[in-house]
């Protein structure tokens, strides 16, 4: 049995991304329901919507459901208690030091997964004792390495040193990309971008539609003196573009981009100055349709490749 498929007990290696304003409740569970595995995007909830989600997660999927933490949420005690109280198993990492929370999540017998960009952090996950890591090149959405480091060479190089479980990601969408994941050595994969434009995405429609709509090369790595994150070129871009041509400093830039302008963008449709966060992979996206139909075809390419000779789960 594929390594990923036995750890969280789903019928593919498929993960969906818990994207900020995007990964909901209807969307984790959907993905679930699907054969993958949900993820509920933690770091655009307060703790006690949260818990709501949580709640209205397990009253719509009898399948196992996660949740990503980004470690550096302000309200994280809050939230890791929330996890805990509410039972759910499974909860991958991101943007912090992997050995401040694992050892705590995994003694309530909780299932842990820390997302890396490099080499270095992916062995300091192994050493503070995830059960997998979650390798996302240069192309994902969001916040990324400042290494830029693309998918299909970090996974051959997190392949040569780490013994857990590999979940590769940035720029996945499709059964092709997976295949190509998984011949180098990834157990599974985990997509974003393509769940951001489903119908079950909390994002807002005016999002999902530039997703749709973006082209090549529409999308651009920016405030590296922050946190590098991969935006879709709009108003606030052109912005960021601006101020960093002009050597902005990190007080600067972190004035330009003020509060709460992911959910301007992304949540409430704000296609000017709200931050739009996606993946290159947006340029082969061309529709809107449900996780459902995504996991189908995904699924289904990636079978139809196997059947010709290729590499299947593993």
């Amino acid at each position: 049995m594929n390594s990923i498929c036995e750890l969280f007990k789903i019928k593919y290696p498929v993960i969906q991304a818990g994207m900020i304003w995007n990964s909901g409740w209807r969307l984790a569970s959907a993905a679930s329901n699907a054969g993958g595995l949900g993820l509920l995007g933690a770091g655009s909830m307060y703790p006690e919507v949260l818990r709501t989600h949580i709640q209205k997660c397990k009253a719509t999927t009898s399948m196992p459901f996660g949740v990503n933490v980004p470690l550096l949420y302000p309200d994280i005690d809050k939230i890791i208690s929330i996890i805990i109280e509410e039972g759910v198993k499974i909860v991958f990492t991101s943007a912090g030091n992997p050995a401040t929370w694992t050892k705590i999540l995994k003694d309530q017998n909780i299932t842990v997964v820390h997302v890396v960009s490099n080499l270095k952090f992916a062995l300091k996950a192994q050493e503070a004792g995830v059960d997998a890591i979650v390798g996302e090149g240069f192309e994902a959405g969001g916040h990324n390495g400042r290494e830029e480091t693309t998918t299909l060479c970090l996974i051959p190089l997190l392949r040569e040193k780490i013994a857990v479980p590999i979940i590769a990601a940035g720029g996945i969408g499709s059964g092709a990309a997976m295949l190509a994941a998984m011949s180098l050595g990834a157990q599974g994969v985990q997509v974003g971008s393509r769940f951001a434009a489903s119908i079950e995405s909390s994002a807002h429609d005016n999002f999902k539609q530039a997703i749709i709509h973006a082209k090549d090369g529409d999308t651009q790595l920016m405030l590296k003196k922050l946190a590098p994150v991969r935006l879709l070129k709009n108003k606030f871009y052109e912005e960021v573009k601006a101020a960093e041509a002009a050597c902005a400093n990190e007080e600067e830039l972190k004035k330009l981009l003020g509060h709460a302008r992911a959910k301007h963008g992304m949540f409430e449709g704000d296609m000017e100055a709200g931050e739009l966060e996606i993946g290159q992979i947006s340029a082969t996206i061309h529709s809107i349709k449900s996780v459902q139909e995504i996991m189908d075809e995904i699924i289904g390419e990636y079978e139809m490749l196997v059947k010709k000779g290729f590499e299947s789960f593993r």
